[in-house]
């Protein structure tokens, strides 16, 4: 019997290698003797470079995972007794082992829901209201994601509205841009530039992901709000996210940072999304929620998840009973989005 080769062209963008500009920089940064511990001339480059994309003096910090960067941000912003609001399907609450908890040493999460993964100012101001006093946790953080875990898009008015709303009420903002770049590459097809979708709109300081466009190992924590950053770098270092050899970390972001190659990169695969829904569509599947980057999120019967998983094609089921996810990634190939959809169409007739 001949072996089904398993495919997970679909099952995660983190499934994908890294990107040629990511790789070509960790060789050029294998080379002589330099400072550790991110004191040497090429992370000063990478993180002026932050400040030439986002149009303003920043605070940049590299550590090794988004879940990190989240937990550490958030722990930075609040304080054992203090509540982190956020929307019900974020990773803050449901993908990281309760690391925000951990890190805080004790802030509740409270999950929100709202369409489409995006939060609202009137979706936030019930909890505001909810318990009495000392009894209840302070409210301190607004977590969003950008973009969501539906693959929607916050605008510049929706996140301006969101921040202005907090920030009245005494609250920071942080966001989660595990696919930040993606939100970008969606934003600048609309006009929206990444100071457009972060600081000119209100954020305090964001998760700005680079696993998930390509990059090894490293994700940028950029604080808009300077502020905020005071003795984070003790937090980073606490915590073993401190890369001795910081240049490994730092030449991948200036590498994709120089050209504009993450919004490229991430542009591509919001486009290959756009081509997988569409032929979806036509063949009579039922979205679930826009595709704005490259995430689709599609109902299809259990059956016919089965029998793409029998032919080999690994994704996951992520809202519902039929609920399904396909990530598309900075390098997935015209030939695999039409393999699967020559599949699911055979599965079909």
């Amino acid at each position: 019997m001949t072996s089904v080769r398993p495919n997970y062209a679909f099952a995660s963008d983190n499934t994908a290698g890294i990107c040629p500009e990511a790789l070509a920089a960790l060789g050029g940064a294998n080379a002589d003797h330099v400072p550790s511990y991110g004191d040497d001339a090429g992370t000063a480059r990478a993180k002026k470079r932050f400040a030439e994309v986002f149009e303003t003096a920043c605070e940049v910090f590299f550590v090794f995972n988004g879940t990190a960067a989240n937990a550490l941000v958030l722990a930075a912003l609040c304080q054992r007794h203090h509540a982190i609001v956020c929307h019900e399907l974020s990773h803050v609450d449901t993908d990281e082992c309760g690391a925000p908890e951990f890190f805080t040493g004790g802030s509740k999460v409270l999950p929100l829901a709202a369409p489409h993964a995006k939060l609202r100012p009137a979706d936030i101001e019930p909890v505001l209201h909810r318990g009495h006093g000392v009894h209840f946790p302070k409210i301190r953080a607004l977590s969003l994601t950008q973009s969501t875990e539906l693959g929607t898009v916050y605008t510049p008015d929706e996140l301006r509205a969101l921040c202005n709303f907090a920030h009245a009420r005494g609250l920071v903002v942080q966001v989660d841009g595990a696919r930040f770049a993606n939100a970008a590459a969606a934003g600048a097809a609309r006009g929206f530039s990444p100071a457009d979708l972060t600081w000119r709109a209100g954020v305090d300081v964001l998760c700005f992901g680079g696993t998930k466009n390509g990059l090894l190992t490293t994700e940028a924590v950029v604080f808009f709000n300077r502020e905020l950053a005071c003795e984070f770098d003790y937090r980073v270092k606490q915590t073993g996210q401190l890369a001795s050899k910081m240049r490994f970390a730092s030449a991948q972001w200036e590498a994709i940072l120089r050209d504009d190659g993450w919004r490229r990169h991430a542009a591509h695969a919001n486009r290959q999304a756009r081509a997988l829904a569409e032929g979806l569509g036509k063949l009579g599947f039922k979205l679930i929620a826009p595709v704005e980057v490259n995430g689709v999120f599609v109902e299809m019967p259990s059956s016919t998840f089965a029998a793409l998983e029998a032919r080999g094609w690994h994704f996951y089921r992520f809202v519902g009973e039929n609920g399904y996810r396909l990530m598309c990634s900075w390098d997935t190939r015209d030939e695999e989005v039409t393999a699967f959809l020559a599949d699911v169409r055979e599965l079909k007739s």
